[in-house]
């Protein structure tokens, strides 16, 4: 099989006289790692500081031709842009450089598209990439004529839909989301039937680890990689936590700084596994320099979901991949009482991580010994429905049931309490 040929990538940063703390070099080194996961190979970068973004080349004109000729002299087919370019400064930028011009937005959206496995995760994916095309459709569909394909144009509005107009996208974009709902009734259906389990969810920054810990609480062997945006869809298992309590834990899709809010808003349905959950477990990746910028961007993504108030514990992970962290280890439990470090990966710590799962999900249960007279039996698939039945004894008068139950439903089954 013949080996695709990378494009050659140049990385840009525009850094606002306003935009004060901000790291345009860490910014960038993840704009790396986006640009490699998605297949291109960076040859070049440049940083810009100017009051306010240009108009037409959003970098200034003059900045603009130095950058044609880092692109000549690099041989470079893509520029990459940190921010969201509007549609006239693409379109400029484009006819200047005469190289396809991109920004983080439309490279997150492709990875998305070269990672969805799904048919839900395939619709998201394309939702995202037609709202964002949108308002764009002049200049996207102009440089699609000459193009052969590559990075951006994965996964969605692409070569077949050059001659397609406004209201045939504003169509496919119904459409799409009628599907995605239909999905969604399926799932809630799914939540129904799972509803009287504890219901965990792992969040955190994309490559966090959360797959790892998913594999390890779960003793599995999912697919993971050490690579942004690896897993996209939801996935859900058992964990039984001490031999008599079993929850469900959910690894959601990962977050990312700058993360395009029509991913937000399309993954909604994915993410809706942490929106109904009991309790969110942060993963961070505690080997990464800016670790607290990641809990941050989580945190801001939080917010936008609305659920920034859930019951929340942090979970610092991979630190088998730091040496002597004593000093740390204090700065994190001084920050963030009641966190939990370990390494997934080797299993370190993860007993801590259990217990502490344990004893929150036995306390939003009460433990209940109850008597039910035969003639009032009917309650069972209740007590199935909404709680965890641990024994079930039949008698001469009625029967004898062990389920523990969440505390609100307590008045239902106070008559028979033995």
């Amino acid at each position: 099989m013949e080996e695709q040929i990378k494009e050659k990538a140049i990385l840009v940063s525009l850094v606002l006289n306003t935009n004060l703390g901000y790291d345009p070099e860490e910014s960038l080194e993840e704009l790396r790692l986006l640009a490699e996961t998605a297949g291109a190979e960076v040859v070049g970068k440049m940083i810009q500081k100017r009051n306010r973004r240009d108009a037409n080349f959003y970098i200034g004109k003059g900045k603009a031709e130095e950058l044609l000729e880092i692109c000549q002299e690099s041989n470079a087919d893509l520029v990459i842009f940190d921010d969201e370019l509007s549609s006239v400064q693409g379109k400029k930028l484009e006819e200047l450089l005469q190289v396809k011009v991109i920004d983080r937005t439309e490279l997150i959206l492709d990875i998305f598209a070269i990672h969805a496995r799904t048919k839900q995760a395939k619709l998201q994916v394309e939702l995202a990439q037609h709202q964002y095309n949108l308002p764009r459709l002049k200049r996207k569909w102009t440089h699609l004529e000459r193009q052969r394909g590559g990075i951006g144009v994965r996964g969605g509005p692409g070569e077949s839909q050059i001659e397609v107009d406004r209201r045939l996208v504003y169509k496919r974009i119904s459409n799409i989301k009628n599907e995605l709902n239909d999905i969604e009734k399926q799932h809630k259906t799914q939540r129904k039937l799972r509803s009287r389990k504890f219901n965990v969810s792992l969040i955190g920054y994309t490559n966090a680890g959360k797959t790892t810990l998913l594999n390890a609480l779960a003793d599995e062997k999912l697919y993971t990689a050490n690579q942004l945006f690896a897993t996209l869809d939801t996935t859900t298992r058992r964990v039984d936590l001490n031999g008599n309590v079993e929850i469900l834990v959910s690894d959601t899709v990962g977050f990312i700084k700058k993360l395009p809010h029509q991913l937000v808003a399309s993954f909604h349905a994915t993410l809706e596994e942490a929106i109904l959950s009991d309790l969110l477990v942060h993963v961070v990746d505690i080997s990464q320099p800016h670790f607290e910028n990641q809990i941050n961007s989580v945190n801001n993504v939080l917010t936008e979901l609305k659920i920034r108030d859930k019951e929340i514990i942090m979970v610092f992970n991979k630190t088998d991949l730091l040496g002597d962290y004593d000093e740390q280890i204090n700065e994190i439990f001084e920050k963030y009482p009641g966190s939990i470090l370990l390494s997934a990966l080797n299993n370190e710590g993860m007993e801590t991580l259990t217990q502490k799962l344990f004893e929150i999900a036995t306390e939003s249960k009460i433990l209940l010994s109850l008597k039910i007279p035969f003639d009032e039996s009917s309650i069972l698939p209740f007590l199935y429905e909404n709680g965890d039945v641990e024994s079930e004894d039949y008698s001469e008068d009625g029967v004898k049931v062990e389920v523990r139950l969440p505390r609100e439903l307590f008045y239902k089954v106070e008559k028979f309490v033995d």
